[in-house]
């Protein structure tokens, strides 16, 4: 152990009998007495790798060294993931992935795990871009591969609002704890699976640091197809980013999708109540959501802001929240709050998912102050867009929107607003969005023409309220 953590060095390794065994013998000695315990992963390879290191640990009697034999190929990824599970599992501090090639250097390995162990980090990457060693294309990288790795780099940074000197090296190490924030089991088998983990330590607010490491590139064999590489990189990255703005529901990144994103486009309805919000100052707000926490990020400079729903919020999110309580909202509002008063209770896009709505409204007007303010937010099933498919015989249920398909309740106008006299809940306003048009168009066209086509949607929607409006908000207070 080094400063009472306990490190493990995984080595994935296929089809690596020529170089597996010089790359054990470069792990200098002061960092094998350092570390706890090297494991190598053979992933099912079709020479005598796996003979090779069993020979290698009887010959030199290490017994840090663990060797394991994939009884099927797991890919890289998933050898990698197989790994992980392994050192968390046995409570270590810190891991660190090497390549049973040799491609990158043992004789730098304590670099790689320091700043994890100096609290310093909790991802740690080496990078060949960097200086101190010469550079990568001074240790031998392909001019060809220089390139497509400093490109495809600029577009991930680009895209994910980094700036890392490389993506594209498997030289890393890993707190633990880190690690458990992180999804694996939805993540590629295959070689982009470097890219998915960077790009989910970064969502979950890991502090990333870069090492530089020296480049070596001898007569191992490449198993990375480089034009398939390279379209799976730019795949996963725009997958990530249709997820998080809620656009489509991506398996490797399922757990980021957010299901109603915030819209801050004028005349949208999180626009219109925030603006609101945010006129005034010092407000206590209860939000009743799904747990995104996205729209609290937007109101809690000015007010306070507790919640409750679903699910609890990401960790990037919740620090948004004065208190936050995960519960099944068809139960209504928990214990913990009832006897609280806030200003204002936020109740968007929720009715039309709780078998109870009844319940949720006479909860909400049991913690409102008497000169408090119930938003709500209901969607119109008499939009264009519904009256439409149903005169062609459609009914295109979604994963958000008008159709969404966890809907319970539908309402027109008519009804939402029967809905609140019967809840005795006194309408102040009322505010009509516009069809969203402008969430389809591309970036480029949004600026512009989207702004111009949302404010005439609105105008229609203002006039014709019944069948051009998507969602109507309501700001109600209780009745005298």
């Amino acid at each position: 152990m080094k400063l009472d953590k306990k490190i493990g060095i995984l080595v994935v390794a296929y089809n690596a009998v020529s170089t597996l065994s010089k790359m054990l013998d470069r792990i200098p000695k002061n960092v094998y007495e350092e570390i706890d315990e090297i494991a190598v992963f053979d992933d099912a390879s079709k020479d005598d790798t796996y003979m090779l290191s069993v020979g290698y640990k009887e010959v030199n009697k290490l017994e840090k060294l663990q060797i394991f034999l994939n009884e099927k190929n797991l890919g890289y990824g998933g050898n990698q993931k197989r790994g992980f599970i392994y050192f968390m599992e046995r409570g270590f501090d810190v891991v660190v992935l090497l390549h049973g090639d040799g491609q990158y250097a043992p004789e730098v390995l304590n670099d790689m795990y320091d700043p994890i162990i100096n609290g310093e980090a909790d991802v740690v990457l080496g990078s060949r871009m960097m200086k101190k060693y010469g550079g990568a294309l001074k240790g031998g990288m392909p001019f060809y591969k220089y390139v497509g790795n400093k490109v495809l780099s600029m577009y991930e940074n680009f895209t994910l609002k980094m700036n890392l000197t490389e993506f594209h090296s498997g030289y890393r190490a890993y707190s633990i704890e880190g690690l458990k924030k992180i999804c694996l089991d939805n993540m590629t088998d295959d070689f982009h699976f470097d890219t998915q983990i960077i790009v989910k330590a970064n969502h979950n607010n890991l502090k990333i640091v870069e090492v530089p490491i020296p480049t070596f590139y001898g007569e191992e064999i490449c198993y990375v197809n480089g034009m398939q590489y390279a379209k799976d990189i730019v795949r996963t990255v725009m997958d990530y980013k249709a997820t998080i703005k809620g656009k489509r529901k991506v398996f490797a990144y399922k757990e980021y999708y957010t299901r109603y994103p915030v819209k801050m486009y004028p005349f949208s309805s999180h626009y219109e109540v925030i603006k609101i919000l945010n006129r005034k100052e010092n407000l206590d707000v209860l939000e009743i959501c799904y747990g995104e926490g996205l729209l609290a990020a937007n109101i809690s400079k000015k007010n306070r802001v507790s919640g409750i729903g679903f699910r609890a919020p990401s960790g990037s999110t919740d620090k948004n929240y004065l208190e936050y309580y995960q519960c099944d909202l068809n139960k209504g509002i928990p214990d913990e709050l009832t006897e609280k008063k806030f200003d204002v209770v936020l109740l968007l896009d929720i009715l039309e998912h709780l078998y109870d709505y009844q319940r949720m409204l006479n909860d909400a007007k049991g913690v409102l102050k008497d000169d408090g303010r119930i938003f709500i937010s209901i969607p119109n099933i008499a939009n264009l867009y519904i009256r439409f498919n149903l005169l062609i015989g459609r009914f295109p249920y979604a994963d958000r929107g008008l159709l969404d398909r966890n809907h319970l309740h539908f309402f027109t106008y008519s009804s939402a607003k029967k809905l609140l006299m019967n809840n005795k809940l006194e309408t102040i306003k009322i505010k009509y969005t516009p069809i969203p048009i402008i969430e389809v168009l591309p970036v480029f066209l949004k600026k512009n023409l989207g702004r111009f086509l949302n404010l005439i949607l609105f105008l229609f929607s203002y006039i014709f309220v019944r069948m051009f409006t998507y969602q109507f908000i309501f700001i109600t207070k209780k009745e005298e």
